[in-house]
């Protein structure tokens, strides 16, 4: 395994339009290596588990039940992933923390077939309206 390949596959997170090349290679590098699981730690993460409860739900069109959510938090390069299953579904997430970008993927079909239904999504930070004390470009707005 060549940890080198976690920049790529963040690029690839941010760039790449087709989600299964990005999944892919996902799958190809790192999630069937045991080292790689190795380098993290288990962990929850509760805007993780609404995105995927969220989206899921938005994918199959009803309310959806996700069973088997183990999430491993490797710090080191800030990047959560790890596995899931709904209604015998299998399905996968990864989320790079310094970015704010993940990917999910969920088999399309159940029993499972080789259609999978991916999606990307971001973390959105609400900004308050300007106030007299934000800064911008180093001035100082005043009213």
């Amino acid at each position: 395994m060549n940890i080198d390949r976690l920049h790529e596959l963040k690029r690839k997170l941010t760039n790449e339009a087709d989600l299964s090349h990005i999944w892919l290679f996902y799958m190809d590098h790192f999630a069937d290596q045991p080292e790689f699981t190795e380098l993290g730690e288990p962990a929850d993460n509760e805007y993780l588990d609404a995105v995927l409860h969220k989206t899921c739900q938005q994918m199959f069109g009803s309310a959806i039940k996700i069973t088997g959510f183990f999430l491993i938090y490797i710090a080191k390069y800030r990047l959560f992933h790890g596995p899931f299953q709904i209604e015998g579904r299998i399905g996968g997430v990864i989320y790079f923390e310094d970015i704010k970008i993940g990917l999910l993927a969920v088999s399309a079909d159940y029993p499972p077939t080789d259609a999978v239904k991916y999606s990307r999504f971001s973390l959105m930070i609400q900004q308050s309206a300007p106030n007299g004390n934000d800064v911008y470009d180093g001035l100082r707005l005043r009213n």
